[in-house]
C-alpha cells in the first residue's frame, strides 16, 4: 500500500497538472460573462475594457468576490484567475488552492466520527442548538485561550465557511471554491478539492460503508457534492437547482438515508442589474440519495412558479411571486417525523404566507405539514434596486418592492423547556426572537424584542440555547447602537441579562462597528460571539460579563504561507471541540470588512503560533 505522504504529494502534482491542462481561456470568459456590460459601458455604467487593463489582477479578483460577486459566483477559482490575468496582462502569484506549502507529512486512519466528541456541521446536534457540552473547555479555561495557528484562504475577501471537526480533522470551504481537510491540531493540509463555486456551507461527514466516509457540501453555483473524507476524491456531484442565480448556503443535512439540501439565491440583489428580468427564483428543500446524488423529492417554498406580472414603460418584464429562500441548515425532529426550515423575504409580489416563515415538512415525503409566519405587516416584498431610487429597467413602474427585509437567516432550534416540553426557538431580522410550539403548528408561545431590525439588522445568522436560556446576538448594522447580546428565559421569554456591544476594536468608517451578525456558540457557562469589529468575545452565561476577547484586526503568518488578514467576523458559529476554538475572520460584503483567515485557539500550556500582532487579553 502506498503511504499517505505519497498520496498527498501525488494529489498535489495531479491537481497542478489538471489545472494546467484545463486552463480556461480568459478571452472566452470575458466574451461570455463580461463583454455585454464592459463593452457597452456608456449604457451600463460599468468601467470599459481599457480601464480594466489598468487594474491589478488582484483588484479584478477582489471585484469578482465583492461588487461583481454575482457574475463572479459563476466562475470557479481557476476561471477567476484566468479572467483577471487576461484583462490586466499580469500574472497572479501563488497557488489557487493555497496548498503548495503546509502539507501534512502523513495522514492517520479515519476513525468513526461517532466514536468521540464531534462538531459535524452547523451544530454538534441535528436540532441546531449550537450548544456544545463536550467542548474540552470549562468557563475557568476560557481566559487562557491563545492563538495556536492561522490558515489563509487565497483569492478571497471573505472567510465565512462553516467549520466541521471530526476524527482529528478540520473540514471547511472557501470563497474561491476550494474545500480543505486539515489537521485539527496543527492546520497542516491533508487534501484540497475544487468546487465549481464558492463553498460556505458547513460540511457533513458520514459513513457510506464500513470503514469509508464521505464529506457532503454545496456551493454558490447550486451544486451538491460528495467526496471521500480521507482522500478528497469526488464521488459524485449534482446541480440541484437549474435557476441561474441559485446557490446553497446552509448545511446539507444527512438523516435516515437522505441528504436534505436547502436552496437560496443571489436574486435578492439582482434588482441592481440593468439587464436581468426579476424575479423567478423560489426557495426549495430537496432530498437526495446520498449514495448517488439522485433526487428523491423536492418541495418549493412557493408552490407555483413565477408568472409574468407586469411590464414597465420601457418594456421590461417583471415576474412574481418569487423569493422565500432557505439560507440556513434544516433542523431534524425525529419524534414528529418532521424537518424544519426557515425562509427569507419575498423578492416580488404578491406577498406569500411562506415568506419570512417557519415551515415544517414531512421528512419522508416533503409534504408541507404547517407554516408559521409570525410577522406579516408590512408585507415583506424586497428586492435591492427596485425601491424609489431603483435604476433597473425591469422594475415595475410606480411600484416600490422595498419591504423591511425581515428574513429568517437563523436556523430553527429544537429544544426543551425546563418542564420537558419541546419548543422551537428562532431569531429574525425583524429584531424579534420567538418560541414556537411544534405541536400547535408553530403557535407563538412568546416573543422577545432584541433589536430594531432592518436589512442588516436584528438576528442575522444564528442564535443558540442551553438548558435554561435562549441567546440572541443582534446585528442592527448601521443603526445608532449596533450589536449587543441578550439572554432570555426559555420558559417565559423574559430578559435575564443584556450586554451592549463594547467599543469597536477597529478604527474608522461605517463598517467599523459592534454589530453581532455572526452565529453564536454556547458551552456550559460561556457564550462565544463574533463581531463586525473583528473581535471574538466570550461572555459569562450567568451575567453577560466578558470573560475573554481576541482582536483579529491584523495580519497573520499562516501555516500554508498565504498572506492572512483578520477583520469582521460574520457567518457560521465558532466551532469548539477537543479543547480548541476555531472561527473564520473576514467578510467583505454587506457592511463587513474584508479578510481571509481561519484562526485556531487552544490553552496557553502549549506553544502559541506566530502572529504579526498581539490580539488577546
Amino acid at each position: 500500500m502506498r503511504s499517505s505522504r505519497w498520496l498527498s504529494v501525488a494529489a498535489l502534482i495531479w491537481a497542478s497538472a489538471a489545472f494546467a491542462a484545463d486552463a480556461p481561456d480568459g478571452s472566452a470568459l470575458y466574451k461570455r460573462d463580461c463583454a455585454v456590460c464592459h463593452d457597452n459601458s456608456a449604457s451600463s455604467r460599468a468601467p470599459n475594457r481599457e480601464a480594466l487593463t489598468e487594474r491589478s489582477p488582484e483588484a479584478v479578483v477582489e471585484a469578482l468576490n465583492g461588487i461583481m460577486r454575482i457574475p463572479g459566483s459563476r466562475l470557479n477559482a481557476v476561471e477567476r484567475r484566468a479572467l483577471a490575468e487576461y484583462l490586466t496582462g499580469k500574472k497572479l502569484g501563488g497557488d489557487v488552492t493555497g496548498s503548495t506549502t503546509g502539507r501534512c507529512p502523513a495522514q492517520p486512519p479515519f476513525r468513526d466520527p461517532a466514536s468521540g466528541p464531534q462538531w459535524n456541521g452547523w451544530s454538534p446536534d441535528l436540532t441546531n442548538t449550537v450548544f456544545q457540552p463536550a467542548s474540552g473547555l470549562t468557563a475557568a479555561d476560557v481566559p487562557r485561550l491563545k492563538l495556536k495557528w492561522a490558515f489563509g484562504f487565497p483569492d478571497s475577501n471573505s472567510a465565512w465557511g462553516g467549520i466541521t471537526v471530526v476524527s482529528g480533522r478540520l473540514f471547511t470551504g472557501s470563497q474561491n471554491g476550494t474545500v480543505y481537510s486539515l489537521d485539527a491540531k496543527t492546520g497542516c493540509i491533508y487534501w484540497t478539492f475544487s468546487a465549481v463555486g464558492g463553498v460556505r456551507t458547513p460540511i457533513t461527514i458520514a459513513q457510506r460503508e464500513p470503514g469509508k466516509y464521505s464529506a457532503y457540501f454545496g456551493d454558490n453555483s447550486a451544486f451538491a457534492y460528495a467526496v471521500d473524507a480521507f482522500t478528497g476524491e469526488k464521488l459524485w456531484s449534482r446541480k440541484v437547482e437549474e435557476h441561474q442565480v441559485a446557490r446553497i448556503t446552509g448545511q446539507m443535512r444527512l438523516y435516515d438515508g437522505k441528504l436534505y439540501v436547502p436552496m437560496a439565491s443571489y436574486e435578492e440583489t439582482m434588482g441592481t442589474s440593468t439587464n436581468y428580468e426579476c424575479c423567478t427564483f423560489r426557495g426549495s428543500l430537496t432530498a437526495l440519495d446520498p449514495k448517488t446524488g439522485n433526487i428523491v423529492w423536492r418541495t418549493y417554498t412557493i408552490p407555483e412558479p413565477a408568472k409574468p406580472r407586469v411590464k414597465n414603460k420601457v418594456g421590461g418584464q417583471f415576474w412574481g411571486p418569487g423569493g422565500a429562500a432557505i439560507w440556513s441548515s434544516p433542523t431534524i425532529d425525529a419524534k414528529r417525523g418532521a424537518i424544519y426550515v426557515s425562509t427569507g423575504n419575498c423578492y416580488s409580489g404578491p406577498f406569500q404566507p411562506t415568506c419570512d416563515a417557519m415551515m415544517a415538512l414531512d421528512i419522508k415525503t416533503g409534504k408541507v405539514l404547517w407554516t408559521m409566519q409570525p410577522v406579516s405587516e408590512p408585507p415583506d416584498v424586497s428586492i435591492a434596486g427596485c425601491g424609489p431610487r431603483g435604476q433597473n429597467r425591469y422594475c415595475p413602474d410606480g411600484e416600490a418592492e422595498d419591504g423591511p427585509d425581515y428574513d429568517f437567516g437563523n436556523p430553527p432550534i429544537l429544544t426543551k423547556l425546563p418542564n420537558g416540553k419541546d419548543v422551537i426557538i428562532i431569531g429574525q431580522k425583524s429584531g424579534l426572537g420567538f418560541a414556537m410550539d411544534p405541536d400547535e403548528k408553530g403557535k407563538v408561545l412568546w416573543q422577545y424584542r432584541a433589536g430594531e431590525g432592518s436589512a442588516n439588522g436584528g438576528m442575522e445568522w444564528g442564535s443558540a440555547v442551553d438548558s435554561e436560556r435562549a441567546y440572541f446576538p443582534v446585528a442592527d448594522n448601521y443603526r445608532p447602537k449596533p450589536g449587543g447580546l441578550h439572554a432570555v428565559n426559555l420558559a417565559t421569554g423574559e430578559r435575564v441579562w443584556f450586554t451592549p456591544a463594547p467599543p469597536p476594536k477597529c478604527t474608522g468608517g461605517r463598517t467599523c462597528n459592534g454589530a453581532q451578525a455572526a452565529a453564536i456558540t454556547v458551552i456550559p457557562g460561556v457564550v462565544f460571539s463574533g463581531s463586525n469589529d473583528g473581535a471574538m468575545r466570550a461572555y459569562s452565561a450567568q451575567d453577560g460579563s466578558i470573560l475573554w476577547e481576541y482582536d483579529a484586526n491584523h495580519d497573520f503568518d499562516t501555516v500554508n504561507g498565504v498572506s492572512g488578514k483578520g477583520s469582521s467576523i460574520v457567518g457560521a458559529p465558532p466551532t469548539i471541540i477537543g479543547g480548541m476554538l476555531y472561527f473564520n475572520s473576514g467578510y467583505g460584503t454587506h457592511g463587513g470588512r474584508p479578510g481571509n483567515v481561519l484562526l485556531a485557539f487552544g490553552l496557553d500550556d502549549a506553544a502559541p503560533a506566530k502572529a504579526t500582532a498581539p490580539g488577546a487579553k
